[in-house]
């Protein structure tokens, strides 16, 4: 079974796999925690208007998404400001406004159907070592910022107005936030596709809040989920000859099922 090891696109797929594992569940906790879960679901859909004006313009499709989706998080910051109780509204908005942006750009090129197949399902056994490298840069870049300012996403998260009392600058903070998973999306997208970036993210992070007891077990479990389950996707993906990113989604939501059922018998008393 470990045969497949010695293949390069396999060990690229797990080196890619080990980096997305340290900082997708940290995005998804705090997404989750703050009823932000649909952001990246959003991002994703967004990236997809840069993608295609990158195509359209000859222009790397990835340094366009990245211009793209950070313009979109700077906007979704603003029409969080203006909708503060219905933020829902502004995401669907955001989101219906990148699928028309990408269909009207796709639509006047050549090579449409190609691109947007490639972006949209991506392909985590084709991707290169710059991409790898890249994932790696951004989990440091992760890691680094959520160590720095660990207090500041707390008490954000949790009580905003917490943080206007101790004269914490929620709108700077929340706009840098959503630039930061924009971008590590961005990144995400040709591994996972924007179709199921946002399983990556969410789901591990889900899972995790299910079964931990404190802040920062959630998102250490969650990474530790997010690795075993995108490690066993990978192989089941090759041997049951299944596209990876599906495959990985998959054993996420049997695994989220799983665990939900199992509390739920365990509070009615069955077990």
């Amino acid at each position: 079974m470990l045969s497949i090891l010695k293949y390069e696109f396999i060990q690229q797929a797990l080196l890619a796999v080990i980096a997305m594992s340290i900082f997708a569940p940290i995005l998804g906790t705090f997404l989750i925690l703050r009823r932000q879960s649909l952001l990246s679901d959003t991002l994703s859909h967004v990236s997809l208007a840069g993608i295609a004006l990158g195509v359209l313009i000859g222009f790397s499709p990835t340094y366009a998404t990245i211009t793209v989706v950070i313009i979109a998080a700077i906007f979704l910051e603003y029409l969080r400001t203006i909708y503060k109780n219905f933020m829902e509204l502004g995401t669907a908005i955001l989101m219906s406004t990148g699928l028309a942006i990408a269909m009207v750009v796709m639509s006047k090129t050549s090579s449409s159907s190609l691109s947007l197949e490639q972006y949209l399902f991506g392909s985590i056994i084709t991707i290169n070592i710059n991409q790898v490298i890249s994932l790696f840069l951004i989990a440091l870049i992760i890691i680094f910022l959520t160590i720095l300012f660990f207090r500041p996403l707390y008490i954000m998260t949790f009580d905003e107005h917490i943080s206007f009392s101790e004269g914490l600058n929620i709108k700077l903070t929340s706009t840098l936030f959503n630039i930061l998973t924009g971008v590590a999306i961005s990144l995400m997208i040709p591994a996972v596709g924007a179709l199921l970036v946002s399983t990556i993210i969410i789901l591990p992070a889900s899972i995790s809040l299910t079964i931990s007891k404190n802040f920062k077990s959630v998102i250490f479990s969650g990474i530790i989920i997010c690795l075993l389950g995108m490690i066993a996707g990978i192989f089941i993906s090759y041997y049951a000859e299944t596209p990876a990113s599906a495959t990985i989604t998959l054993i996420f939501i049997t695994i989220f099922i799983a665990i939900n059922l199992t509390n739920k018998i365990k509070h009615k008393g069955v077990i």
